[in-house]
């Protein structure tokens, strides 16, 4: 029992020992370490209106990194989280855009669902070449991300450019706005916080319920398990890869589209943010779980909220942050590594 403890918390170790390696980079760049946490803490938590920009920062880490955790749990790896956030922004933007007059009981939810499948759909090419041919899922996932980049700047640059730049000369790389009935609602008035927050938090339940509690998610996690031992059981585990790839893509997808509908409310370069691959951060400091993937994003989205007044107040750059995440990353891995080592052992010697 208290080795499950032990190795159920060491992941949150790593975040002490990653600010303790970051305040050693922090005195190499001359630059007061106490000062700089104080500023991340602050910028992060440290007024209502930063404690809702984390939050609105949290909720495409949650929903890209509830994907991966399907992914992952299904023993393949999706590196393709910005491709599907640029694809199914771009999809729910052209959707609002064309059918502009629809009521909004209609086309709000019907621009969630086409992000949603539009991610699933870019998702599910390089599932299916991993499940048919043997593609190594992180190459075209990775190629797929160029392909959506690429798709993006055209689209943006040429047939859902605003009219009004156009008009102006300006020409920036940005679609119109949204109308109004495809806005989310904002739940605290004059900040950026939006239902798609509530959205997540519903998503991160519900995938609980589907990997632990379905037949369906019992397959997944049973090919990440041991692929082996599920094709012996008679699991289908190619089919299984390729829908978890394909569902990792459905939830970076829907995490595009609450991105354009909820803060944005255009499609412009950059939308993705870095989610795609934050996510993935997110996911592993929640140890791969649905509902660890709740605090773990609140956490990074702090940090990357924070990041701009640290900046300021120590004269450092934001990309520290990354650093720090990476750093947190290593040491998340590492304990995992090493807790799967821990209990081999002690199976041997049982």
């Amino acid at each position: 029992m208290l080795n499950q403890v032990f190795e159920a918390i060491l992941p949150i170790l790593a975040v002490p020992v990653a600010l303790i390696i970051g305040a050693l980079i922090l005195l190499l760049l001359r630059a007061n370490p106490g000062v700089a946490f104080t500023a991340l803490v602050q910028g992060a938590v440290g007024s209502t209106f930063s404690v809702t920009q984390t939050l609105v920062k949290a909720t495409p880490l949650l929903l890209v990194g509830l994907g991966i955790t399907i992914a992952f749990r299904g023993g393949v790896i999706n590196i393709g989280g910005e491709g599907q956030i640029i694809v199914g922004a771009l999809s729910a933007t052209a959707l609002a855009l064309s059918f502009s007059q629809w009521p909004g009981a209609i086309l709000l939810p019907l621009c969630l669902l086409v992000g949603t499948l539009s991610g699933a759909l870019w998702g599910a090419v390089p599932g299916v070449l991993k499940a048919r041919l043997g593609v190594n899922e992180i190459l075209s996932t990775i190629m797929m991300n160029a392909i959506a980049l690429q798709l993006s700047n055209y689209l943006l640059r040429g047939p859902m450019i605003d009219p009004a730049e156009i008009e102006a000369g300006t020409r920036i790389a940005q679609s119109a706005l949204l109308p109004r009935q495809a806005w989310l609602p904002r739940l605290v008035p004059q900040t950026l916080l939006h239902a798609g927050s509530i959205l997540a938090l519903v998503m991160a339940v519900l995938v609980y319920i589907f990997l632990w509690r379905t037949t369906i998610g019992y397959r997944i996690r049973a090919v990440g398990l041991n692929a082996q031992a599920a094709r012996y059981a008679g699991i289908p585990v190619p089919v299984y890869q390729a829908l978890a790839i394909t569902l990792g893509g459905a939830f970076a997808g829907l995490a595009g589209a609450v991105e354009v509908m909820g803060v944005q409310r255009r499609m412009l370069e950059g939308l993705s943010g870095g989610y795609g691959f934050s996510g993935i951060v997110a996911a592993l400091f929640g140890n791969l779980h649905p509902l660890g993937t709740i605090p773990a994003s609140v956490l990074f989205g702090g940090l990357l909220v924070g990041a701009d007044k640290m900046q300021r107040a120590v004269q450092v750059p934001s990309a520290f942050v990354d650093t720090l995440m990476g750093l947190i990353v290593l040491f998340v891995v590492s304990s995992r590594i090493w807790a799967v080592r821990r209990a081999r052992r002690r199976e041997t010697y049982e």
